[in-house]
């Protein structure tokens, strides 16, 4: 099948791929299409502003966390639509440890056999800019890099560049995103603000899609996309059946029984990758949010909890006045309900968390321990995850807190192999501790999680 398809990418972060990205989604939605949207590497929040400003699906892919089959399976599997916009992470060629293929958007776009078009930071700089693009593309072993789009200068001098451009480079240049520094989406210590956080979200992105079909040509985009190879589905189509029938037949297996999973979603907890999400709901899990922020108590008849990681240090106050909310959990978790819990999810968990200023907030008291600001990026990166059985799942952590009961359940261990520490712990069959798990990178950990599940049910 052909599965039209493009990324876009960029040298470096904050050349502003992301306002390329929403403009380029936008503008396809305007002119009558139906993108869907996927991100390189591990990040929620920009999933965040395609699903829930443009209402677009978007998944994660990356490839670190799954082999070459998986990701393919992933792509096809949750291509929605006509076209496949994919946005692409730190620089193009910035994978693991920054200096390593893997994990990088290139190796992603390698594996997709997927075109790129390189966003490009004008801002300051004239015919240098050639020597970057060239630069590029003499990395490019395998000819994925089709176009370049200028951003962050005058319209008038990208129409100077443009012809330098294709003449001497060879590629297409397909306009310029004019420097609106007001439509700009506003960053913090954690990375972009949450969409329900901006005011006039909707007014800058409406305008965003109007500065992209002005500026930009969105045929040639097409073009693009349309210029991917087919994507032989055959060998994918056959795993993907093998999976679903091995989770079928785990399902059958529980009697048909549904398992309800309580899953944190508020403000304060909202980082959830969809390929975790649609692990769970494959095996038979019935998935019931619920607000840690605003509701009294956990929904009725649940069999786990799932706390994501988000921002709880901006809403200490108000989860350590929900009381009822706190009892309940600390409740369901004393009667051995088995629970996920990642980073924010996991600090909720401990007796306090203190916030910049040092002042300490009492929070559910489940686990032993204290969160406390650090001022830094404490842990950064990909890990692999090993329980103390062997089992391996890989993730990622990025905070600024710290905590003083981090965990003895596992090891994790950073890619290059040259550091690990102990993390995590092990809850009434459950996980907790800082990392964010990437589900598919090992099925089973679902497997083992909703057995869990099933031994709670039958207490």
């Amino acid at each position: 099948m052909r599965y039209p398809r493009i990324m876009i990418a960029a040298p470096k972060s904050g050349s502003g791929k992301t306002t390329v990205v929403c403009g380029l989604l936008s503008a396809l939605q305007k002119a009558g299409k139906h993108p869907c949207s996927f991100k390189c590497g591990p990040d929620y929040i920009d999933p965040m502003y395609h699903r829930n400003i443009l209402k677009i699906p978007s998944g994660n892919l990356d490839t670190f966390f799954t082999d070459d089959q998986t990701t393919l399976r992933l792509f096809t599997e949750e291509y929605e639509g006509d076209v496949a916009v994919i946005e692409g992470v730190m620089g193009l060629y910035d994978g693991v440890g920054g200096i390593e293929p893997m994990g990088s958007s290139y190796d992603l776009a390698h594996k997709l056999d997927c075109p790129i078009i390189l966003v490009i930071d004008a801002k300051g700089a004239g015919k240098s800019l050639l020597a970057q693009i060239k630069g590029f593309l003499d990395y490019d072993e395998n000819d994925l890099i089709k176009a370049v789009i200028l951003n962050k200068t005058s319209v008038e001098f990208g129409k100077i560049l443009k012809p330098l451009i294709e003449k001497e480079l060879g590629i297409k240049c397909l306009g310029t995103m004019p420097n609106a520094s007001s439509l700009s989406l506003p960053e913090r210590h954690l990375g972009l603000f949450l969409p329900d956080e901006i005011k006039d979200l909707q007014m800058r992105q409406e305008k965003l899609a109007d500065l992209f079909a002005e500026h930009i040509s969105l045929l040639e985009c097409l073009k693009i996309a349309e210029s991917a190879k087919e994507i032989n589905t055959r060998k994918i189509n056959l795993e993907e059946k093998s999976s679903k029938e091995k989770n079928g037949e785990f399902f059958h297996q529980s009697g048909n029984q549904t398992l309800k999973l309580g899953v944190a979603r508020d403000e304060a907890f909202c980082f959830y990758y969809k390929e975790n999400i649609t692990l769970l709901e494959e095996a038979g899990v019935e998935l019931v949010e619920f607000s840690p922020l605003r509701d009294e108590t956990l929904p009725k008849n649940l069999s786990g909890l799932l706390l994501g990681g988000g921002y709880p240090e901006n809403y200490l106050e108000e989860l350590s006045n929900n009381h009822s909310m706190k009892d309940s959990i600390r409740k369901a978790l004393n009667k051995g309900m088995p629970i996920l819990a990642e980073c924010g999810g996991f600090l909720y968990l401990l007796d306090e968390i203190e916030d910049q200023h040092q002042k300490a907030y009492p929070m559910v008291g489940a686990m032993e321990g204290r969160a406390f600001w650090n001022g830094k990026l404490t842990r950064f990166g990909y890990v692999t995850i090993q329980d103390k059985e062997g089992m391996e799942i890989k993730g990622h952590e990025f905070h600024y807190y710290e905590t003083n009961h981090n965990g003895e359940a596992c090891s994790a261990t950073k890619p290059t192999g040259r550091k690990s520490w102990r993390c995590m712990h092990k809850i009434n069959g459950g996980m907790i501790g800082f990392p964010h798990l990437y589900y598919p990178s090992n099925p089973e950990f679902v497997t083992r999680f909703v057995e869990a599940m099933k031994a709670y049910e039958k207490q």
